[in-house]
C-alpha cells in the first residue's frame, strides 16, 4: 500500500474468511484400499484436547504403489464439524519438508452432513512439490486451521480427529484421491459417489482464455526509469515524500532500474537503509491513471528474505497491489487490494509472512480497519505467479496458481483504481545497525484484463499469446 502504514491485528473491524471455495462440496469421496491405489495417509496432531485455539493435523503422504506419484495429482481431505453455521476458517503451513509454498488448503462444505462432519479442510500440492518414488513418503507437513475469529474451537467431535497418537500412523479417516480417483480412507456416511469411477480421469486439456477483455500487459522493457517511453506508457515512478514507512525516508526513482535476466529484461526496485530516516530509501512505480477496477489482474514478482548486501532483519514489505484515494476517514468507496509480503515480519508476526488483503475502508487516527486478509507463514523467497481477480460477487487471490484466499462482496470495489509496486521499511526496530543494507524487489511483467476473470491457467495463456505475438506493452483499457 501507498499511503500509509497499516496495522495487522485479531482485533480488526472484518477478518478474513475461509481460504478456498465451497464450490468443492460437491465431490465425494469413498473408501479404497492402498493396494488398490498409490498412496496412503499417517496422521498425528500436537493439539490433542478436545478443545483448542486451532487444530493442527499433522499429515504424511505415502506411496504404496509400484510407480511415481506426482504430489499435484493428490488431494488429501481432513474432515470436521464446524463450531457454528457461519463459522469461517483460516488455513496455515508451519513447517513442511516439502516447503510450505508447495503446500495448498482450501475449505469446503459437505453435501451431506453428519454428526461428526459438515465441513472438510483440503490439501493439496503444486508441482514444486515433485513426486514421491515407490516406497518414498512426504515427510512431515505440520498443518493447522482455526477459527477466523480466534475463538476456541471444538475437535473432540469432528470426524477426522484423533488425539491418542504420539507418533504417524496410517489413518483412514482422513481421505485421498489421486488423479481424481478414491484410493485411500472413508469419508463420512452419505458422502460417497454412486458411482465409483473405474479408470482415472483424463487431465482436460487447458482452456483457452476467452476472447475479447480490454487488456494491459506490459513487459517491462526499459531501460532506465528515465526512459521516455515509461511515462508514455502511463508509469509514474514515485519521488513525492510521505507514507507509508519510516518517517524521513524518501523514495528515490533512481532505484528503480531494468536488467537483463537470461535474455528477458525485468523491472528491480531497491529499499535502502543505513538505520536513520534520512538514510533509508523506497521504491515505488504505479499508473498514472486510476482507471482499473473488475477483471484480472496478474504479475510474476521476485521477493527477498535476505538483503543483497549489509545485514540482514529489516522490517521491509515487498508488494503488488491496487488502490485509489480514501477521500476521508471511513469513506465506503475506499478500495485497496494487496499481496504483501514481509520476508523479517512487523506488524506484530515475528517472521517472514505473505498477506492478501482486501480492503473496505479505514480511519488513519485513531486506527479503524475494515478489511479481510488471508495471510501464509513461510518464506516466499523467489519468483511467484501472483493473480488477484475481482467480479461481482467476491475477491480471489492465487499464488502459483492456486487458491490463497477468497473474500466477500462486502469488499468490492465501489471507483477504479491505479496498479502498483512498492517496496518499503514499516520502521527501524528490526535492524538497529547503522551499517548500509539494501533489499530487492523485482518484477517480471504485469497483466489487467477487464471485466473478465481468468483462471490462472487462462493467465498462462494470455501471457504467452502476447509474449509469443512479441508484444510488449498494450493499453486498451479505457479512461474511467
Amino acid at each position: 500500500m501507498s499511503t500509509r502504514t497499516p496495522r495487522r491485528t485479531r482485533t480488526a473491524l472484518a477478518v478474513a474468511a475461509i481460504a478456498g471455495s465451497a464450490a468443492l462440496a460437491t465431490f465425494p469421496l469413498t473408501t479404497a484400499s492402498a493396494s488398490e491405489g498409490g498412496v496412503a495417509v499417517q496422521y498425528r496432531t500436537s493439539a490433542s484436547g478436545a478443545t483448542a485455539d486451532q487444530s493442527e493435523p499433522w499429515l504424511k503422504v505415502r506411496n504404496t504403489g509400484a510407480t511415481s506419484v506426482a504430489l499435484n495429482q493428490v488431494k488429501i481431505r481432513y474432515y470436521f464439524k464446524a463450531d457454528s453455521p457461519t463459522a469461517t476458517y483460516r488455513f496455515a503451513c508451519s513447517w513442511a519438508v516439502k516447503g510450505c509454498s508447495a503446500i495448498t488448503g482450501t475449505f469446503g462444505t459437505l453435501a451431506n452432513p453428519t454428526a461428526t462432519a459438515d465441513r472438510y479442510l483440503e490439501i493439496g500440492f503444486t508441482s514444486a512439490a515433485g513426486s514421491l518414488a515407490p516406497g518414498a513418503d512426504t515427510g512431515d507437513m505440520q498443518l493447522r486451521f482455526h477459527q477466523a475469529n480466534w475463538q476456541t474451537l471444538t475437535q473432540g467431535d469432528d470426524y477426522s480427529f484423533q488425539g491418542a497418537p504420539t507418533s504417524y500412523t496410517d489413518w483412514t479417516k482422513v481421505t485421498a484421491q489421486l488423479a481424481g480417483v478414491n484410493v485411500w480412507g472413508t469419508a463420512p456416511a452419505g458422502n460417497e459417489p454412486t458411482e465409483p469411477p473405474t479408470t482415472p480421469p483424463t487431465t482436460p486439456p487447458t482452456t483457452p482464455p476467452p476472447g475479447g477483455g480490454a487488456t494491459l500487459f506490459d513487459d517491462f522493457s526499459y531501460t532506465s526509469h528515465t526512459d521516455p517511453a515509461l511515462a508514455a506508457h502511463g508509469w509514474n515512478v514515485r519521488s513525492n515524500s510521505g507514507g507509508p514507512g519510516v518517517p524521513g525516508a524518501t523514495w528515490d526513482p533512481s532505484k528503480v532500474t531494468f536488467v537483463s535476466q537470461s535474455g528477458n529484461t525485468v523491472m528491480n526496485l531497491e529499499t535502502s537503509s543505513a538505520g536513520t530516516g534520512a538514510s533509508t530509501t523506497h521504491t515505488e512505480v504505479l499508473t498514472k491513471a486510476s482507471k482499473f477496477r473488475n477483471g484480472t489482474y496478474a504479475a510474476r514478482v521476485k521477493f527477498s528474505d535476505a538483503p543483497k548486501y549489509g545485514p540482514d532483519g529489516d522490517r521491509i514489505v515487498q508488494t503488488f497491489f491496487t488502490i485509489n484515494d480514501l477521500k476521508a476517514p471511513m469513506a465506503d468507496d475506499y478500495a485497496e487490494y494487496d499481496f504483501e509480503y514481509l520476508p523479517n515480519g512487523g506488524w506484530g508476526e515475528p517472521a517472514n509472512i505473505l498477506y492478501t488483503t482486501s480492503w473496505e475502508t479505514y480511519n488513519p487516527d485513531p486506527w479503524q480497519a475494515v478489511n479481510q486478509h488471508s495471510e501464509s507463514r513461510t518464506s516466499f523467497a523467489g519468483w511467484h505467479d501472483l493473480v488477484v481477480t475481482i467480479d461481482d460477487s467476491r475477491i480471489t487471490y492465487y499464488v502459483d496458481g492456486a487458491v490463497f484466499g477468497t473474500h466477500d462482496a462486502a469488499y468490492l470495489p465501489e471507483r477504479p483504481m491505479s496498479i502498483n509496486f512498492n517496496q518499503w521499511l514499516i520502521d527501524l526496530n528490526g535492524q538497529t545497525s547503522t551499517t548500509p543494507r539494501a533489499y530487492d524487489q523485482q518484477v517480471d511483467y504485469v497483466l489487467h484484463v477487464k471485466d473478465q476473470v481468468l483462471t490462472p491457467a487462462q493467465v498462462t495463456a494470455r501471457l504467452a499469446a502476447l509474449r509469443g505475438a512479441g508484444t510488449t506493452f498494450v493499453d486498451e483499457v479505457p479512461a474511467s
